[in-house]
This record gives structure tokens, sequence and C-alpha cells, in this order.
């Protein structure tokens, strides 16, 4: 394999985990507290030896699949009248406790389960400022968020749901399309912002992931065509040789 092939194909390979990602964006245009993923891709420069190329040939430029980010801008909030819909407006993340451990979320989607613990849609119990996962007994039945994030109801305080911040936004680590691991530690939000009976939506702008798709995809479309070219180029060479050697 010659090297612009071998270039081009590490470019392909890029353009695929590209449009992955768009897609991914695309699909979870309305899931509730979903941030935007975007690719960061650089050159790999392989230095070649042995030879004597012409001045600016020495070195081979790969495309190399950095890091996949997420944007942390806040989405839309909208207003759904669920007291266990939780929007999260300004710094901050919920935390479950997952089988994995705990995660952090944005997504503010909670139900109660049988036993009255506060869980996410997967299930998840909602944590408090203590770590321990938020109950509400059988006698609770008009529950409301306050702004700073404590549970009441018709008996009283409950709980106050905890809200965290990681050190670093952007180590967090994907679990899915609404989970996070930190990755580094993480300090409790000294004043959250909560809206009881609203939901963050995601902050994916579908017309632009739309328009980033095409452009992708033609992308896409002509590196297959020059890596087309280069084999018919190559087919050809050796099918001249071997007329020329019989």
């Amino acid at each position: 394999m010659q090297n612009s092939t071998s270039v081009a194909l590490s470019r392909l390979v890029a353009q695929q985990r590209a449009m992955d990602v768009t897609a991914m964006n695309l699909a979870n245009a309305n899931t509730p507290g979903f941030k935007t993923g975007h690719t960061l891709f650089a050159d790999w420069l392989d230095n070649q030896t042995g030879v004597n190329p012409p001045q600016g040939g020495r070195q081979l430029a790969f495309t190399q699949d950095r890091a996949t980010y997420r944007d942390q801008a806040e989405g839309t909030v909208s207003h759904t009248a669920n007291p266990l819909d939780i929007a999260i407006t300004g710094d901050g993340f919920f935390t479950v406790q997952t089988k994995a451990g705990p995660m952090l979320t944005r997504a503010g989607r909670f139900n109660l389960q049988n036993d009255g613990t506060v869980v996410d849609i997967d299930g998840n119990a909602l944590l408090d400022t203590g770590g321990q996962p938020l109950k509400v007994s059988s006698t609770d039945t008009s529950l409301a968020v306050t702004g700073d994030g404590t549970l009441s109801s018709e008996n009283g305080r409950l709980g106050k749901i905890g809200i965290v911040k990681p050190a670093d936004l952007y180590r967090m680590q994907a679990q899915g399309d609404h989970l996070f691991t930190a990755q580094t530690a993480t300090t409790p939000v000294a004043q959250p912002k909560l809206i009881g009976g609203a939901l963050e939506e995601s902050n994916v702008q579908p017309v632009a992931e739309t328009t980033r798709m095409i452009n992708e995809l033609r992308q896409f479309q002509f590196v297959t065509q020059f890596v087309q070219g280069e084999s018919d180029r190559q087919q050809s060479a050796i099918d001249k040789i071997t007329q020329h050697l019989s």
C-alpha cells in the first residue's frame, strides 16, 4: 500500500468517527440533559528516513483522532408541571448511584420506585448532599423542589439534592447518552440553582448538526473517491507492467 493511500485511509477513519458523533447528537436532540459531542483531530507526523524526497516531503501527516468532548453549554429549560422533573440552571450536576458507582448527570427526569426512592429514568437513585439516596414515604403525596435543591412535601422537609461540580469539566467521560464519570475530584456547588417542575433540554442544534453531517458525508465521499482512484491507478500500472513482461 502506498503512502498516499495510507494517509487517505487515516482520514476516512476519522471522518467515520465524526459522522458517528454527529449521528449520536441528532439521535439525542430530544434527550433531556444531553450535551452535544464534538471530535478533535490533529496531524500525526511520521518522519521519513532513508529517502531523498523534494523539499517538504520528509514527513507524512496522518489524521489522528485525539478526543471527543461534550459542549457543556446549558440547554433550554421547559416546564412540565411534574414535581420530580428538575432542571439545573448554572453550574453543577446531579449525582446518581449506578451499579458501576456514582455518576453525574444533568438529565433531571426523576420518579419514585415502590419503596419511595427517587430514581432517574434508568432506576439509579438520586443522591442527597450526604451521598445517600433520597427517599419519600407513602404519606408524602405533594412533592416540591425549591431553588436550593430542598425536597419537601406536605409533611415537611425530606432532604436536599446534592449538586456537585468536577474540577475539570472536559475530563469527564460520557457513559451513554446522559451519564458521566467525573475523572477528577468533585465539590458541592455552594449555591445551586434548581427549578422544580422543569427539564433542561439537550443543547443540540438540529439544523447545525444536520449541516455538519452533510459536510462530513461529502468529505468522506471525496476521500473515498481518492482511494478508489489510487487503486485504479495502481491496477493500471500493474496491468501495463504485466503486458510488457509477457
